[in-house]
């Protein structure tokens, strides 16, 4: 991502993403590596990851599964749809996010596709989103983790998190004061970015406004990218 400057601001989900010039329609020829086509703007000034980028080669525990995963594992394997949250998100977003991810894993399941694709949701909220928090949360989204597709990603702490998603992703994570809220002690002010990457590791689409992105849309690219 050295090529990368920011040009927006860590700011609050749904800002939009750079100023002028940051987002513009792109040439039609696709990137080298990739399945899909250019997609509709321009994100290469973003500082996440985005259309023909590397997928950053993080490694994070599954504090479900007890395992250690590595996105680059599933190279060459399986494409992979990345986003992160966390369940104590007080106004929609990060359930949002869930969702896209859940229907794309069962359209990948009733299609036939299921071990052609991964989908891995990190957590920056490793102090409260513990093992057993992270399973009934599963179960209250419709998360299917018996079909050996799905990880939690839980990094060690909360700095070591809040690191990756900087140092690797280019998302600036925070805690804020969650006054506002009953019972809450804080909150995290975020993006909500889902990332598709194919399997050679390739970034086909970055969807920075994840919660507002048309459900089928995501389904659809997954699909095209993990069959092809």
């Amino acid at each position: 991502m050295d090529r990368r400057t920011f040009c927006k601001s860590a700011g609050a989900l749904g800002a939009t993403i750079g100023t002028a010039g940051c987002l513009s329609v792109l040439e039609t020829e696709g990137a080298e590596g990739t399945v899909l086509g250019p997609p509709e703007r321009d994100l290469s000034e973003a500082s996440h990851p985005s259309y023909g980028d590397e997928m950053p080669h993080s490694t994070v525990p599954d504090p479900v599964s007890g395992k250690e995963v590595s996105i680059s594992d599933y190279e060459g394997e399986r494409a992979v749809l990345w986003t992160s949250f966390y369940t104590n998100c007080p106004d929609g977003v990060c359930p949002a996010l869930i969702l896209r991810l859940r229907r794309a894993q069962a359209a990948a399941t009733e299609d036939g596709y299921a071990e052609e694709a991964e989908f891995l949701a990190l957590t920056f909220d490793p102090e409260r989103d513990t093992a057993k928090v992270l399973r009934e949360y599963a179960g209250n989204q419709g998360v299917d983790l018996d079909a050996s597709n799905w990880h939690f990603l839980r990094p060690e702490s909360y700095e070591r998190g809040q690191k990756l998603l900087d140092e690797q992703f280019g998302l600036a994570i925070k805690k804020a004061p969650a006054d506002e809220y009953e019972n809450l002690e804080y909150q995290f002010p975020h993006y909500g970015l889902i990332l598709l990457a194919n399997k050679q590791g390739i970034v086909e689409r970055a969807y920075p406004k994840g919660p507002q992105t048309d459900i089928e849309r995501v389904v659809n690219d997954v699909e095209r990218v993990a069959t092809a």
